[in-house]
């Protein structure tokens, strides 16, 4: 199953989503009906994390009782990209930061990796799609889910950019990336050579 890390609220998009004025079309949804995470997060996280959803929606083939995919919050811990928020959601997740030094964010995640770890297998992969590189999600993921974390090495030099495109490509060809693990890996890395090199 996958773990998509989370697009930040509170930047450019993010704050055009929580103008009180906007007009267009996912905004009003996210006022009046609300509208699903993983679109939410696509439109704030532009081709990143629309790379990240198509292919662990692509790939996921999880333990029955299981989730395949689910996205790291800053404030709700683990969400289903399913999960229908308000703006009042948005706004939570833009007010509280992702960072090792965060204690609301951190319980939060842990508490519901804790919950995700007792509904999978002893032999099942968590494959984390987000930089390895920062320990503001890794560190506690790989507490408790320790060597079952993997990632996609090819992941490591590349930006956010990259990796987005990366994801999409393979998911559209339905070439699945290998993956290691988190625990131990190299987590920077030289930028890999250019398609048209």
């Amino acid at each position: 199953m996958f773990l998509l890390s989370p697009a930040s609220c509170a930047g450019q998009r993010g704050k055009l989503l929580l103008r009180g004025d906007a007009s267009f079309e996912l905004a009003l949804r996210l006022r009046h009906e609300g509208a699903e995470l993983g679109e939410v997060f696509s439109f704030v996280s532009a081709l990143y994390f629309r790379g990240k959803l198509s292919y662990a929606r692509r790939f996921a083939r999880p333990p029955a009782g299981a989730p395949g995919v689910s996205v790291i919050t800053s404030s709700r811990g683990l969400l289903a990209p399913e999960t229908r928020i308000g703006l009042g959601d948005l706004r939570s997740f833009a007010q509280v930061s992702i960072s090792a030094e965060s204690g609301r964010y951190l319980r939060a995640l842990r508490d519901a990796a804790h919950e995700l770890r007792a509904r999978l297998g002893p032999d099942s992969e968590v494959v984390l799609l987000g930089s390895i590189a920062t320990p503001k999600y890794v560190t506690p993921l790989v507490e408790v889910f320790g060597k079952s974390l993997v990632f996609p090495p090819d992941f490591v030099g590349r930006g956010d950019m990259s990796r987005g495109g990366l994801l999409l490509r393979a998911a559209r060809a339905g070439d699945e990336l290998g993956y290691g693990p988190v625990d131990g890996a190299v987590r920077h890395g030289a930028r890999p050579k250019r398609l048209d090199d």
